[in-house]
């Protein structure tokens, strides 16, 4: 038989004899099985069509000339520089449907004989396929392999039509796709074929290709010792002939060399058009161990059927690695006996301009991305993902953490049980994601579920009644029962969102981390709650809770807006659901959770969120629309964004030298800080041309300098040292005439507010108290309606900082004009009273906004000048009734 491709999704097929069948089997002769690639040539059209599609003579010269693998779908954009982007609000495109593809294709002859199967590496969310006219069957789930035996259908050596209906319908009651995991989630379900299709040819007996999308042939090592290592091997054998046949099964383990290092053979008929199951132990003399980053051995896993004649009939190989591993309460994940700490991100597939249609080239670029950054694990969220990313873990040493798409919702219209339609995809799902991924030696855990515990505290795009939700735990034993009885070599897992929170009262969620052995957890203190500091506690407690379970942190993070800066990530409150989301804050959140995370060594796992921004329909964040901002690099991977840096610095040998800032251009104010994230013996900056202390063993590899900018463009530099040599980081700050004469606070703001008075910066300089505002907080991601105020610069005004604090600013010797300016957001007249003192006179005696501009919600601004005292003037707060607070403070040399 020709070759037609190499590659059979996943499966590295060799040269391998196979007889031709007719009627009769044929005298054997050297020949091997047949991959052919249907890339090309397709034509797509979104939407209903007439019954007659799915015929040889219906007319598709209108539709849509395509490529798999295909996506429809385009969605997220950013809104700023669209000249820049792929997508924009003209581009996108969020259509969730019916999408059908039509592809007339030839078989090859030497197909005639064989057995003949289409192969879909993903189809979303549910696929029927057609094939010159015949139902060849149906598939529900968007992201596993499945095949279909085309043989009585394919016409050989002449044209063929293939037909495919997709449909990723948002599922509801009574659509197609209610029972199609996953019914919710905080990432967008791309429609069609996205990844490869192909054509292959099997001798009628064949390792099974009918195993739920997996090889047939598995292997698991059973046990390690220093002179040999024992793998139990198991291969589904098939047998479509009309006739019982005699064959050798015979399972070997091959070095990179190409020596057989050990190998189990049987003999045994195989019934007619029936399957048959082989069982084995190889033993391997001094291993070669697959120790991940360290040292990620592969042997080959052979698989062989061979004829009476002593021809082989069917062949596949495939990568493995000889590994055992261990995730232990106190000691973490033990990797053949050896501690190794996972430090790694989540991932999703998607990418701007793609969506999920990725290559193998794009999946190998993101990984190398990671890798760069020091990631020794992925979390492949939240779905079953392809193969192309198992076999780069594979290859590189990668801790894989793979997840069916269980997330958040399990019924619909309010339903308190599951239907049982729903539960037989989940537990479709979860039998292809093991069987297609368990020889790989990156996969580690099987993950059942994330986020099934919102309890009655239900997040925003979840609905339905929550004064009584349906238990998640019936589901989730049933769920993990199968996995340890699919694969009882590996641990199961899951992640929630809400065992280590605090609620308010009345609010109760499950704990679903007892149905499985390992616990995950999602905390978003310092950005969806808390303060960043109550991940130790929230961590510990769990901890404490359950010491027996092993115990991961499976997300943490915050958005990044890569257009938007702040000065301080603490001036004011985070709009994690909204648009004020500064690049410099995600930073703040990424070094305030490792800071907790590092000495925790009892965790066996780590994975911020997320990898990538990633596209989403419920958020209107940061700079973009319907894009989930806290991925540590852009959805065109065109920006590592600072927080990348960091991790580099403390994950990763590579030297990193980086100034963090660099996109914040236009500065605010003449006083700054340098951060710069470093793994250098000593680092030095050099402002201007003038080089400032070195520096080393900063904390956290954070290095910081205070300096001075000068009017105009500021160079700054850092330059580390390393062993071989230096590594240099700059970046240019621009500092206009008016902010090096000036100072302007935007009191209360994270980011400053435009105003007419001129350039402000976000609050800054200040020391105590707490940022609020006028205007109402958002409920959940619906912005709340803003409060009218009298004045100029409403957005400037109606934040301000409030309770007993003191502004120290750094200023030039001389004497300058201050200005306060004030609002009063709720107090009755008398009910606030403060002081305020300059350098510790007081300016402002029992001062009461409310009086002073003549009810709530109205401006009113006190000045005076102050004579800098140290090169600084310190303005104190003070109340004697309520709470003191300023809304802008202006500090302009006379």
């Amino acid at each position: 038989m020709k070759r037609y491709s190499a590659i059979a999704a996943g499966l590295l097929v060799l040269p391998l004899a196979s007889p031709v069948f007719a009627n009769e089997l044929a005298a054997a002769r050297a020949e091997q099985r047949d991959v052919v690639s249907l890339a090309t040539g397709w034509r797509f059209q979104f939407g209903e069509a007439p019954d007659t599609v799915v015929g040889d003579a219906f007319d598709d010269s209108g539709w849509q000339a395509v490529e798999v693998p295909h996506t429809w779908n385009r969605v997220g954009y950013y809104l700023n520089n669209p000249e820049t982007h792929i997508h924009t609000p003209e581009t996108v495109n969020r259509d969730q449907g019916v999408g059908w593809y039509r592809l007339n294709f030839t078989a090859p002859a030497s197909f005639e004989g064989a057995r003949a199967w289409l192969q879909f590496d993903a189809a979303s969310r549910t696929a029927e396929v057609w094939l010159n006219g015949q139902r060849l069957g149906a598939h529900d789930g968007a992201f596993s392999r499945f095949r279909l035996d085309a043989t009585s259908a394919l016409k050989h050596g002449q044209d063929n039509v293939l037909v495919v209906k997709t449909d990723n319908t948002k599922p509801q009651p009574g659509a197609a796709t209610a029972d199609s995991l996953p019914l919710a989630g905080d990432f967008f379900v791309h429609g069609g074929l996205y990844r490869p299709v192909s054509l292959i040819a099997t001798h009628p007996v064949h390792i099974d290709m009918l195993d739920s999308g997996g090889s047939g042939a598995y292997a698991t090592t059973r046990s390690i010792a220093a002179d040999q290592a024992q793998i139990d091997v198991e291969v589904r054998l098939r047998n479509d002939s009309a006739r019982d046949q005699a064959a050798t099964v015979r399972v070997a383990l091959v070095d990179a060399e190409g020596r057989v290092q050990g190998e189990v053979d049987h003999r045994q008929l195989l019934s007619a058009n029936a399957s048959d199951l082989f069982k084995g132990t190889i033993t391997v003399a001094r291993p070669r161990l697959w120790q991940g980053v360290a040292d990620p051995y592969l042997y080959t896993l052979r698989t062989e059927v061979i004829d009476p004649t002593g021809a082989v009939i069917d062949r596949v190989d495939q990568p493995y690695g000889v590994r055992q591993i261990v995730v232990d309460p106190e000691q973490g994940f033990l990797l053949n006996g050896q501690k190794v700490r996972l430090v790694g991100t989540g991932y999703h597939q998607d990418r701007e301009g793609k969506g999920w249609a990725v290559t193998p080239a794009d999946i190998e670029e993101d990984v190398a991305m990671l890798r760069d950054m020091g990631v020794n694990t992925l979390r492949l969220t939240h779905y079953q993902h392809g193969q192309t990313v198992h076999d780069l873990a594979d290859r590189y040493g990668l801790i894989v953490w793979d997840e069916i798409p269980l997330v958040s919702v399990w019924t619909l219209g309010g339903a308190k049980e599951p239907s049982e339609g729903l539960r037989a995809n989940a537990r479709q799902q979860l039998t292809e994601l093991i069987q297609q991924n368990r020889n790989h030696a990156s996969a580690s855990v099987w993950s059942i579920a994330n986020e099934v515990d919102f309890g009655n505290s239900l997040p925003i795009f979840l609905t339905g009644d929550a004064s009584s939700l349906p238990d998640p735990l019936p589901l989730l034993h049933e769920l993990d029962a199968l996995a340890k009885t699919l694969d009882p070599s590996r641990p199961t897992t899951l992640a929630t969102c809400c065992e280590a929170r605090h609620f308010a009262e009345g609010v109760t969620v499950p704990r679903t981390a007892v149905a499985a052995d390992l616990g995950g957890m999602n905390l978003y203190y310092g950005w969806y709650y808390g303060q960043p500091s109550d991940l130790a506690d929230a961590i510990d407690t769990v901890r404490l809770r359950r010491p027996e379970q092993p115990l991961a942190l499976t997300e943490y993070g915050a958005g990044g807006a890569t257009t938007m800066h702040t000065d301080n990530p603490l001036g004011g409150p985070i709009d994690s659901r909204g648009r004020t989301q500064p690049e410099e804050y995600e930073s703040y959140i990424h070094e305030q959770a490792w800071s907790i995370l590092a000495p925790r060594d009892y965790l066996w796992g780590t994975w911020l969120w997320n990898a990538f921004d990633f596209a989403t329909t419920i958020r209107r964040e940061g700079d973009a629309d319907d894009i989930n901002t806290k991925g540590l690099i852009t959805y065109d991977r065109k920006i590592k964004k600072d927080a990348f840096f960091f991790y580099r610095a403390n994950w990763s040998s590579n030297p990193t030298v980086h100034v963090t800032g660099s996109r914040y251009t236009d500065r605010a104010y003449r006083h700054a800080e340098v951060r710069v994230y470093s793994n250098a013996q000593s680092t030095a900056l050099v402002l201007n041309g003038q080089a400032l202390a070195a520096q080393a063993d900063c904390p956290m590899r954070i290095c910081v300098w205070p300096v001075k900018l000068a009017p105009g463009v500021n160079t700054v530099e850092a330059v580390g040292r390393f062993a071989d040599g230096e590594v240099r980081d700059g970046v240019r700050w621009t500092l206009g005439e008016d902010v090096a004469s000036s100072v302007r606070i935007d009191s209360g703001a994270i980011m400053a507010a435009p105003s007419v008075s001129g350039r402000f910066g976000s609050d800054n300089f200040f020391t105590g108290g707490r940022a609020a505002s006028a205007d109402p907080a958002p409920v959940g991601f619906t912005p709340a309606t803003p409060v009218a105020v009298e004045g100029d610069d409403p957005a400037l005004i109606k934040t301000y900082r409030t309770g007993t604090f003191e502004y120290a600013v750094p200023v030039d010797a001389g004497t300058y004009e201050v200005t306060l300016t004030f609002l009063e957001p709720a107090a009755a007249p008398g009910e606030r009273l403060f002081d305020v003192r300059a350098n510790g006179d007081t300016m402002l005696a029992g001062f009461d906004v409310n009086s002073a501009a003549g009810g709530v919600l109205k401006v009113v601004k006190r000045k005076f000048e102050v004579a800098a005292r140290d090169d600084r003037i310190v303005l104190s707060f003070a109340p004697t009734r309520g709470d003191a607070l300023v809304s802008a403070i202006e500090i302009v040399k006379k």
